[in-house]
């Protein structure tokens, strides 16, 4: 008896943050590692959670990333991984694989756990969605850094995604783009997600990976920062907190909660049902970006 009153109380927490958020929009950036897990329960997990939010009302848009697919595919076709400052050295012939992975591989199994789980999904390659320009890094002596076809996304084209969520169908978006030159662009896939949300003028964002969140020293999972404000982002860049494969996310974080993103969080994707958690009780886990 006393477990079934824990299950109500469970529910019963719920209830508000599931009235506040009907009808709301949400996106979600699943990090494409968890494709590669040898764990069913942890590849299906997150989409279980993307089928609860369907079932509870909210519309959620997933972004999904894959580079440790994306890596094995170049090594398997001959082509070496090189990176600058983070970022995936592309040329056309590594292009065409990101392409085939991201969008041809990874988003339609993705596409298909959902639906399999009871949920409606409908896959999209980011080229569809995204417009792109040429991102240019910036070296130790300012001088312009060339990673080939790496694209910053510039515009997006939000009406399939909108006719998606009239239909109360998840999409599901690649992060590929199309640059003004007709090229396919590989581009960051937290920055897709932000872009995403922002377009759409989302109410939540959130990132999920495999770690715990941003944390003060990265070896420390206890050092997780709860709560980031905005205007604390330069002084934890410059103290090294906020580094590497970070800055992105962070810098996209931001960007979204100054275009009107209410939240942004970054949660553990190992953590079983990490989305619901993060949404659907008090205290939520991880870290949450606000203004």
């Amino acid at each position: 008896m006393q477990e079934l009153i824990s299950k109500a109380d469970v529910l019963l927490e719920a209830l508000p943050y599931m009235q506040r958020f009907r009808g709301a929009s949400f996106v979600v950036k699943y990090g494409g590692s968890f494709m590669d897990s040898p764990d069913a329960a942890v590849r299906e997990g997150v989409a279980r959670d993307v089928v609860f939010l369907e079932a509870a009302g909210i519309n959620p848009i997933v972004v999904h990333g894959g580079g440790k697919a994306i890596t094995r595919a170049m090594e398997k076709a001959g082509l070496k991984a090189n990176f600058i400052q983070g970022m995936r050295v592309t040329d056309v012939a590594a292009a065409n694989v990101v392409e085939e992975v991201l969008s041809r591989e990874i988003n339609p199994e993705i596409v298909k756990t959902i639906n399999r789980l009871g949920g409606k999904a409908k896959g999209f390659s980011g080229t569809e969605i995204f417009t792109c320009r040429k991102l240019w890094l910036t070296g130790p002596n300012q001088e312009k850094l060339d990673v080939g076809f790496v694209g910053e996304v510039v515009a997006v084209n939000t009406k399939p995604l909108l006719e998606c969520l009239r239909e109360n169908i998840v999409p599901v978006i690649s992060p590929t783009a199309r640059g003004e030159d007709g090229q396919i662009y590989n581009c960051n896939a937290d920055v897709a997600a932000a872009e995403t949300a922002i377009a759409l003028k989302v109410h939540r964002l959130v990132f999920m990976s495999d770690v715990p969140g941003l944390m003060r020293d990265p070896k420390d999972p206890a050092t997780v920062i709860s709560h980031l404000l905005t205007s604390e982002v330069a002084g934890l860049k410059k103290s090294g907190v906020i580094d590497k494969g970070m800055i992105p996310k962070v810098d996209s974080a931001v960007a979204a909660i100054k275009a009107g993103v209410e939240k942004v969080s970054f949660v553990d994707g190992r953590v079983p049902h990490a989305v619901m958690l993060e949404i659907f009780t008090d205290k939520g886990l991880g870290t949450e970006v606000v203004l």
